[in-house]
């Protein structure tokens, strides 16, 4: 695991310098406090920081073939290389190393841009081939490990953080306020764009081809689940267990290989109690907060029994407030997600004993896990009662009660429903993901800033249902939050906070064998009738005690509602005092003023969205200016 970046010459400006290179890898130094690489040469300039995890002596980047025509910087794991190293070696090719790395630059010189489809693992790499005169960037199947670029006129520059591309000193800091709409209102901004005008992501599965020689950039896909699917195949309900079952075994067995201390996130739901009953033997680790409505410690804690592994817990009461300071150097590329905080002290815990440890991300997205899938199953009902009852009587009622303090319970359930049929219909499950709609949207922004903001709120969705496909219903929506809220919000979270504590995350779920399978299962199997999960549950339920798989979905937050009035009261005042809102030009200060009114008054859970414009002004002053 580790950080990498770069910059290319695409014009005629000057020769990056070793100075540079070294201020961007300087930047990341938390993603590979262990070893530094660092080559300028022919005008290319790769560098990277390193986490050793894989041949501790021997992995140091950038790694050459035998010639040295190609080098390759790489931030990730390759869970596949003893297979590839093997074919390789019968092909001829001579290693200098024990690394997973140095399977790359051989799978070029035998596959070219065809290489990254021979990888199984996560990964972030920088290719360059000095004879072809040739750059090539790649990112993995599912965006689990970043990558970042920008172009000048004169370079092309890549990191592995955006902190990084800043840190080269070519690259301007302008902001995108229409990707400012999107933030607001997703809090995440949609690949491939970030806040910054200048700074893309590549995306999940896509490659940047550069010709040295013209300066030209070619975007490529590499992957394609669709291919990827299997054909249809007859399987009775048991039989489809029993290959979901031994796929998710073996991509945790391949994600076990390290040369360091290794172990498991354990929050004792579904997806993290798979992982860990496959790994056996096992170090685990869970927090909990003091609020037990957004604590898991009790079923971290049977799982943990019944799986006979080592278990560690802690209950937290951090200094939330200076701990939100320290995570925003980690958001420079934000998000709004309040489960930062779990995730950064989780990391901390874990990496007190081990450097590697394996999550659970992704089982909701490819086996059907969230609330919002069943949100809209229960919406087509909810349109068979009678007009004048629903929009009359039943939807007002549940608009005039106050919110409750507990994290969900049936009262603020009913809030958000009803707030998600606000939203277009086009949206379908997304509309309960959406936090500023077009009418907050309206009332939120200065009309200056409103005339920026082009992009209908709904676009990336729109974008995936077409790209899904003829796929089915289900499928379309697992399809949708796979290739955006999984990769832009939930990796995010997961890459950046599990790296601030120099820590390696592995996410065996998005195995692509496994991913491809489990588009490939009956929908039934997936949501159907009020269950989410159908088939994983059942997979799940062999492994640890039944009543740990069939209660209701709790996920990894805090209580944030409760702590903008408390503990962030003071930085909410100061980051949304009118007349810093009215000189900064983006945001109508009577709206916020009213967001926060009616929040700190109990008339309305606004948290979503006061969280995300704290989040922002934070950000822009820390890294916009």
């Amino acid at each position: 695991m580790c950080g990498i970046a770069g910059i290319v010459p695409v014009g005629g400006g000057r020769p990056p310098t070793m100075e540079q290179l070294r201020a961007m890898c300087d930047s990341i130094v938390h993603r590979g406090p262990d070893d530094e690489g660092t080559d300028v040469r022919c005008g290319v300039a790769l560098g990277m920081r390193r986490l050793s995890i894989i041949d501790l002596a021997g992995g140091h980047q950038p790694i050459f073939n035998e010639d040295e025509s190609v080098r390759v910087v790489f931030n990730g794991e390759i869970y596949n290389y003893r297979e590839l190293r093997r074919e390789l070696e019968a092909q001829g090719h001579r290693f200098r190393t024990a690394s997973d790395t140095e399977v790359l630059v051989h799978l070029w010189e035998e596959h070219g841009v065809g290489f990254a489809a021979r990888l199984n693992g996560m990964f972030a790499i920088a290719l360059h081939d000095l004879r072809a005169n040739r750059v090539v960037l790649v990112r993995d199947h599912f965006g689990i490990k970043p990558l970042f670029w920008a172009r000048t006129p004169d370079h092309l520059v890549f990191g592995s953080e955006v902190k990084a591309v800043l840190a080269s000193g070519l690259v301007g800091r302008a902001i995108d306020l229409d990707a400012v709409g999107e933030f607001l209102a997703w809090e995440y901004v949609p690949g491939p764009r970030t806040l910054f005008r200048a700074i893309h992501k590549i995306p999940p599965s896509g490659m940047l081809d550069i010709d040295l020689g013209t300066g030209a950039v070619q975007e490529r896909t590499w992957w394609s689940l669709a291919a990827a699917v299997p054909s249809a195949v007859a399987r009775t309900d048991q039989e489809w267990e029993e290959a979901v079952d031994a796929t998710l075994r073996e991509s945790v067995r391949r994600q076990l290989v390290s040369d360091v201390p290794l172990g498991a996130f354990l929050s004792g739901g579904v997806d993290s109690s798979l992982v860990v009953a496959a790994m056996g033997d096992a170090r685990t680790f869970s927090i909990g907060f003091d609020d037990p409505s957004y604590s898991e410690i009790t079923w971290s804690r049977l799982v943990a029994e019944h799986l006979g592994v080592s278990h560690r817990v802690e209950v937290i009461k951090p200094d939330v407030v200076e701990l939100f300071h320290k995570l925003m150097h980690h958001m420079d590329d934000p998000i709004g997600d309040f489960s930062i905080f779990p995730t950064y002290l989780v990391s901390r815990l874990a990496r007190e004993e081990v450097t590697v440890a394996l999550s659970g991300d992704g089982g909701d997205e490819i086996f059907g896990g969230y609330e919002t899938y069943l949100a809209q199953e229960k919406a087509r009902l909810w349109q068979r009662i009678p007009g004048f009852l629903r929009r009359g009587i039943a939807e007002p009622l549940i608009r005039r009660l106050r919110p409750r303090p507990e994290k969900k319970g049936l009262v603020n359930k009913a809030k958000r429903f009803v707030e998600g049929l606000e939203h277009e219909v086009g949206l379908r499950h997304a509309r309960w993901r959406l936090f500023v709609g077009d009418a907050l949207r309206r009332e939120l922004f200065s009309d200056a800033a409103l005339a920026e903001l082009r992009t209908p709120t709904g676009r990336h969705i729109d974008r995936l249902v077409e790209e899904a496909g003829s796929m089915g219903e289900v499928d379309r929506t697992l399809y949708v939050d796979l290739r955006s809220y999984l990769s832009d919000n939930c990796l995010v979270k997961m890459d950046r906070m599990s790296m601030a504590c120099s820590l390696e995350a592995r996410v065996p779920l998005l195995d692509p064998e496994l991913v491809a399978l489990a588009f490939a299962v009956p929908e039934r199997l997936k949501v159907h009738h009020g269950k989410t999960k159908v088939l994983l549950k059942r997979v799940a339920a062999r492994h640890v005690p039944a009543s740990c798989v069939y209660r209701p979905k709790q996920g990894f937050s805090i209580p944030i509602k409760q702590w903008l009035g408390a503990e962030f009261r003071p930085l909410l005042e100061e980051s949304l005092a009118p007349a810093r809102i009215n000189s900064e030009g983006v945001f109508r200060a009577a709206t916020v003023d009213r967001l926060k009114q009616e929040h700190l008054e109990g008339r309305a859970n606004h948290s979503h969205v006061l969280w995300g414009l704290l989040v922002f002004q934070e950000w822009r002053r820390r890294w916009a200016t």
